[in-house]
């Protein structure tokens, strides 16, 4: 009796050595594949990234928009919608000449010619924005008002200040144009 309660013991002992074995080899294999595909995974969207910024960079520099005042080149941050999509469009053919008045003290605003699509927001503007405005009127502001207008982009790397200085005086011409 002792004889078969060993060999019996000795077959469960067997038996549960293959299953521990094939368990935790099984589930290392199931990790194992998962951090493969989890690494793959963030190559590849790492790649993805990088794909990203080049294709920002190109767009950094081929077909952007130029904002002039007078003349002056200004560092404008535009915004990515349908209204800046549209200004675009317009400048292929040739520049965007817009003369442009002062109003209420705190921006110039002055016709584009036409109507372009707009998407109007409550907004509390500051200096250096750049708005649409009823759908046909670029506006700069060198001061802040609060109204309903579609963002185009934001004069950059220009204090309060000298927006007042070179808006704040009269009249200004703003050419808009696309870098080729």
């Amino acid at each position: 009796m002792e004889n078969l309660f060993c060999k019996n013991t000795g077959k469960a002992l067997t038996a549960l050595c293959v299953m521990a074995v094939t368990l935790f080899t099984g589930c290392g294999y199931n990790e194992n594949t998962q951090a493969k595909t989890n690494s793959n995974t963030a190559t590849e969207d790492h790649l993805k990234d990088e794909e990203d910024v080049i294709t920002n960079d190109e767009r950094s520099t081929e077909n952007m928009l130029k904002l002039f005042i007078n003349d002056e080149e200004m560092q404008v941050i535009w915004e990515e919608n349908e209204s800046v999509e549209a200004l675009k469009n317009l400048a292929e053919d040739k520049p965007i000449i817009i003369d442009m008045s002062m109003y209420g003290d705190f921006e110039q605003v002055g016709s584009i010619g036409q109507s372009i699509p707009r998407n109007d927001k409550q907004m509390t503007t500051s200096a250096g924005d750049i708005v649409l405005y009823s759908g046909n009127q670029l506006v700069v502001f060198y001061g802040s008002n609060s109204w309903a207008y579609t963002k185009l982009g934001h004069i950059e790397n220009t204090s309060a200040e000298e927006m007042k200085k070179r808006l704040g005086s009269g009249d200004v011409n703003v050419t808009i144009s696309i870098t080729e």
